[in-house]
This record gives C-alpha cells, sequence and structure tokens, in this order.
C-alpha cells in the first residue's frame, strides 16, 4: 500500500475557527491553529494549518481542486507562488521500525497518527520555504540599496518607499514569530517513543531546525541593513533642514538690507 502526501502553500493564513464551523466533515483532531479530518472511512486525509497550509493525503486531482476552492474563501492573503512538497508513504508488514528517507518513508502499518506526524513536518517545510522566499526578495532588495550606496555615496529611496519597505520586513518577522510553535513537537509524540523518533527524523529528513536558524539569520542581515538606511536617510533629511534653514535665514538678511 502507498500514500502519496502533497503539501501546498495556498494563503498566509487560514481562518480556522470559522472553517472548522462550515466544513461539513467530521474533525477527527485539532486545536485553534490546526485540524485534522479523516474522511470518506479513513480513505482520505487533510490537514489544514492557520499559516495558510494544506496538506492532502490520498487525494486525487479532483477532490484537491474542490477542497482548495472551498478553503480559500477562510484565506488571508492568497500566495501567487507555486510552493509545494510531495512525500510518500510505504508499507512493509516485514519492518521492525519506520524508515524515513528523502522522498518516502517505509512503516510496518499506516495509522492516523503516523499520518498526522508526517502531513505536520511536509507542512512545516511548504511554510518555511514560504518564508524563505520572501527573505531572499527582502534580501536582493536591500542589495539593490546597498550598491547604490557604495558606487553614489547616496540611496534612491525616498522616506514613503523607506517607510513601506521598513514595514514590509516587520511585517514578515512578526509572521514568523507569530508561527514559531510550528516547529513545536506535536502533543502525539511526548508519551510514543516511535511516533517520537520519527518526528525527529523527519525534521531532520526536511532541515526544519537548520533552515528555521538561517531564516532568522538571514531577517537579522536584513534588519542591520535597515538600520544603516534609516540612519543614512535621517543625514539626509537632517542635511534638507539645515539647507532650509539657511536659506530662511539668508532671505531674512536680505529682505533686512533693503529695508
Amino acid at each position: 500500500m502507498e500514500i502519496r502526501i502533497e503539501a501546498i502553500q495556498i494563503a498566509e493564513s487560514f481562518n480556522i475557527k470559522k472553517f472548522r464551523a462550515e466544513f461539513r466533515a467530521e474533525v477527527h483532531s485539532g486545536s485553534t491553529t490546526e485540524v485534522f479530518y479523516a474522511i470518506e472511512n479513513n480513505e482520505r486525509f487533510v490537514y489544514v494549518f492557520d499559516y495558510g497550509v494544506v496538506v492532502f493525503a490520498n487525494y486525487d486531482a479532483v477532490a484537491k481542486s474542490e477542497f482548495m476552492l472551498f478553503i480559500k474563501n477562510y484565506a488571508t492573503n492568497l500566495v501567487n507562488l507555486d510552493l509545494s512538497e510531495e512525500y510518500r508513504i510505504e508499507t512493509d508488514e516485514k519492518l521492525q521500525k519506520i524508515t524515513v528517507k528523502n522522498n518516502f518513508a517505509t512503516v510496518p502499518i499506516i495509522d492516523s497518527s503516523i499520518l498526522r506526524i508526517m502531513m505536520l513536518n511536509i507542512g512545516q517545510s511548504v511554510a518555511l520555504e514560504h518564508y524563505e522566499v520572501l527573505t531572499d526578495e527582502l534580501i536582493s532588495s536591500s542589495k539593490l540599496y546597498i550598491q547604490q550606496l557604495e558606487q553614489e555615496g547616496k540611496i534612491r529611496i525616498s522616506k514613503i518607499n523607506l517607510l513601506k519597505y521598513i514595514g514590509k520586513v516587520l511585517n514578515i518577522k512578526n509572521s514568523i514569530v507569530d508561527n514559531l510553535y510550528i516547529l513545536d513537537d506535536p502533543n502525539l509524540v511526548w508519551d510514543n517513543e516511535e511516533l517520537n523518533l520519527l518526528n525527529r527524523q523527519l525534521k531532520a529528513n526536511f532541515d526544519i531546525n537548520t533552515r528555521f536558524k538561517d531564516l532568522d539569520y538571514r531577517l537579522q542581515i536584513v534588519e542591520n541593513n535597515l538600520t544603516l538606511f534609516t540612519d543614512v536617510l535621517n543625514v539626509r533629511e537632517s542635511s534638507r533642514l539645515e539647507w532650509i534653514v539657511i536659506i530662511l535665514i539668508a532671505i531674512e538678511v536680505v529682505m533686512a538690507f533693503f529695508h
């Protein structure tokens, strides 16, 4: 038996509470930030996370498209990037323990707990990819301003655009901080050593912790650049004010002279 899993970043966030209230299926498990469904006698599974990711297991293309169309009604800021990741689970009853590879895992038997752990980690991986793309864009744009500073000794950006840029950076960082819980171990692994081992293996396979540290490091670089840009802008504004004061004084001197 084989089950294919696919995680897709659909939006920046979902309204989980409203979705749970209006989606006509019995909740298998969940919380205020996520919800897991086992549909049609445990033949299909879907995991929805409030950071905008949906993970499908054993879904065909038609059913997947229908669900995505429905859940967009509960989305905030749809993501236009093609961010998805696939994984598969294979069963081998002869196995004594679960084995995790790059593109698939082999288990003695598939149950909802194993599926949840796998779907959770794949969802986390796609969410991190989304934030990696956003921070790459921020770093690329900040490099452009740094090159201007190096070549021309000034930055060609208005105060309003700089404030917008600062707001964008802070918005992304706040979103990441709000979703720090995605790195937390799920409750079902606390009392189950086998699931705990599977969770650790999957985190290592998808480089979850390493990628998050790298993401935080790159955001820190962007923040340092923002501090530099703000200082340069303040110097420019101060210089402009000084010239305004000088001009006003010159006008007063000229007027006094003529009087």
